[in-house]
């Protein structure tokens, strides 16, 4: 796709998901160039006086930058029962909703917001809806450092490429968590509830990018507009 059309993309979903947020919400703000697009519009809503009340829970810290520059409130996810709704990207989406993240490398966080909110809303342009899970992307899996090794030949004995994330500098790329990432190519997956439940059972693995069952809305942005979609509509087109 052409790179500033897949921007336009980004920016008119973005822009649509943040025209959901209502006033004196708790939202959540995912991390990503398109999830960016919202956040600037909240802000720019709040500037207006179009939105009151609102207080943001980041799902990194250059989020949490990013929304204090434009003078977003936040608040402390310690001190609030529940998140009205979250504003996040994704990788790869599939038909069901299942999603693929952590390009960005704030995969942990993401999922431990996306669990505590009531709506997660994913925003995305049309190259990310893929038929099956892993079709294009890497899946990112988050490793505390201590025994590393054992990790990636686990990762490996699963069938899994495995590629250690490394910054621009080629040092080992950190989460905010200090974790590490590998990047793993596990090809097309058939079943990515198996996958997540081997990765969720061993030691080590602090987290991963498969998302599944946690997107209620979802944004799409392609040549013909904004699609809005929600599981309550992909339930009842099942049999």
């Amino acid at each position: 796709m052409n790179p500033q059309l897949q921007t336009l993309q980004k920016k008119q979903a973005g822009e649509a998901a943040a025209l959901l947020v209502e006033s004196g919400m708790v939202i959540g703000l995912g991390h990503g160039s398109t999830a960016i697009w919202a956040l600037r519009l909240i802000a720019e809503r709040l500037q207006q006086g179009l939105l009151r009340g609102i207080t943001a829970v980041p799902c990194s810290t250059q989020v949490a930058q990013d929304a204090r520059q434009a003078g977003i409130p936040l608040t402390d996810f310690n001190d609030i029962p529940a998140i009205d709704l979250t504003i996040d990207g994704a990788d790869e989406v599939d038909p069901h909703f299942n999603l693929i993240k952590g390009a960005g490398g704030a995969l942990l966080r993401e999922k431990i917001v996306a669990q505590a909110s009531r709506r997660e809303i994913i925003v995305v342009d049309g190259a990310k809806l893929v038929q099956q899970l892993g079709a294009r992307c890497r899946l990112p899996v988050e490793i505390v450092p201590f025994g590393l090794a054992s990790q990636l030949r686990y990762l490996e004995d699963m069938g899994a490429e495995v590629l250690l994330r490394r910054t621009a500098r080629g040092e080992p790329f950190r989460t905010d968590q200090g974790n590490l990432l590998a990047d793993c190519r596990f090809g097309p997956l058939a079943a990515p509830e198996k996958l997540a439940a081997a990765l969720e059972q061993r030691a080590g693995l602090a987290g991963h990018g498969l998302f599944l069952g946690l997107a209620t809305d979802l944004l799409v942005a392609d040549a013909a507009g904004v699609h809005h979609r929600q599981v309550r509509h992909l339930l009842e087109q099942q049999p």
